[in-house]
């Protein structure tokens, strides 16, 4: 595109073989051929193409390393991909603030790291921790088995950096946890999937590194004995660090085509249950949990070491990769309702041809139609739906943390109240005027 052949610091890619890679995501969308990508590593390049959009009418596409899957970084006509990639910064971790910053350009994996060589924890932890960029994971609001727990990546964001509209970089937000001056517009960005403007890096808390992880495998008999036990635990005082589950059709999938550890799980159903409580290795914590847990503790197993621990997470963060192997036609949600509705939640599926896992502990279940390639588009239709339509009628969600992006913007405009729907294009429109970030994602 010649209006960027002068672009500023910044690296162009314009040939077709290099753009193609760009056009999708790790969801089932693949878009057109972005105009091209540019990959900025300074301020001036950010503002000279937020006035090159403007002037010239194209879109500009935030990305980081592309591992959403709800086609949030897919391109639209007319769209320049920004590749976040190489912009400058570094990972700083303040002890007397318990913050770390870090550029949206960082690793997720990297970030997590920097803060544990401090002994301490940042603890959102998407599947894809070790693959995603930590800009990122703060577009998309990621979450994660620590969820459970820890909440959201919105949880912990103090202030961010973003590029906006008026073509500068404006810091919102400050590096402590006291700040009530007017709306918290920090958040409002956190989550917003690049449709206000381009996150470019942030301080978030830190918390000290557990001393203690207790890893269980719970195996049952009847899978339905587990739909219950989140809501029973949390009452009687055990908040989980991570519960995680797979109903039988996905542990057979894993035993049959998983890693070897999946094919020595034990039971017709499985749960992951991990605690970092103080004291968790004490025998009094495990008499009390045991007591709660009551008969379904009968087969509880202790992951024994490090390594054995590694390989049980190993098998959870695989199962969505093997079953994109074994069925590749297949479409996958990630709903949420409340941890009191789980079970109604599943009598309400009960005749919707779909399989289960995910993190059951926060009522964020990741469910998967295997044969919707076989299914009339209709049908398919039809069945996803239904399962929306439950969701909510549940107190639920359309997502719990893949975000709406292209994929679920269908369901997001014709199933949420109106009044939300309506406000988020006014917040767009105060914030971006042109319409250059991200266009045609959300609303």
């Amino acid at each position: 595109m010649d209006a960027l052949k002068h672009l500023p610091e910044a690296t162009i890619l314009s040939l077709p073989e290099q753009v193609d890679p760009y056009r999708h995501d790790e969801s089932h969308l693949v878009g057109p051929s972005p105009l091209a990508v540019v990959k900025p590593h300074g301020p001036g390049a950010l503002r000279e193409l937020v006035r090159l959009a403007r002037a010239e009418g194209f879109g500009l596409v935030a990305r980081g390393a592309g591992t959403g899957k709800a086609g949030g970084c897919v391109p639209m006509e007319r769209s320049v991909i920004v590749d976040m990639g190489e912009y400058p910064g570094a990972i700083q971790v303040s002890h007397a603030n318990m913050t770390l910053t870090a550029p949206a350009s960082a690793m997720l994996k990297d970030v997590k790291a920097a803060a544990l060589d401090q002994g301490l924890f940042y603890p959102p932890d998407p599947n894809s921790w070790d693959q995603c960029a930590f800009g990122g994971s703060l577009a998309t609001n990621a979450g994660g088995p620590c969820a459970c727990k820890y909440g959201m990546t919105r949880h912990w964001v103090l202030s961010l950096d973003a590029l906006m509209d008026d073509g500068n970089v404006h810091t919102f937000g400050i590096s402590t946890v006291k700040n009530n001056a007017g709306p918290n517009l920090a958040q409002l960005l956190v989550g917003s999937e690049g449709i206000f403007g381009i996150i470019l890096g942030a301080t978030v808390r830190v918390i000290p590194k557990p001393r203690q992880i207790l890893t269980l495998l719970l195996p049952v008999s009847d899978w339905h004995t587990l739909l219950d036990l989140p809501a029973v635990l949390v009452s009687a005082g055990y908040l989980p660090s991570a519960f995680e589950f797979w109903d039988p059709a996905v542990l057979k999938v894993m035993r049959e085509h998983g890693p070897e550890e999946a094919r020595r799980m034990p039971g017709e159903a499985l749960a992951l249950l991990e605690f970092d409580d103080p004291g968790c290795h004490e025998d009094e914590f495990m008499e009390g949990l045991l007591e709660v847990l009551g008969d379904e503790a009968e087969h509880l197993q202790t992951a024994t070491d490090a390594r054995q621990r590694e390989g049980l997470w190993a098998v959870r963060r695989m199962t969505s990769v093997v079953l994109k192997e074994q069925y590749p036609k297949k479409v996958s949600e990630d709903i949420v309702v409340p941890r009191s509705q789980v079970r109604a939640f599943f009598e309400g599926v009960a005749q919707l041809p779909l399989i289960t896992y995910g993190h059951l502990g926060d009522g964020n279940l990741h469910v998967n139609f295997l044969a919707a390639g076989e299914m009339p588009s209709e049908a398919l239709e039809h069945h996803l739906t239904d399962l929306f339509k439950l969701c909510l009628r549940l107190g639920g969600t359309l997502t719990g943390e893949h975000g709406i992006g292209l994929a679920k913007r269908d369901a997001f405009l014709t199933l949420m109240d109106p009044y939300q729907v309506e406000a988020v294009r006014r917040l767009k429109h105060a914030l971006d005027p042109s319409g250059i970030f991200n266009p045609g994602k959300v609303i």
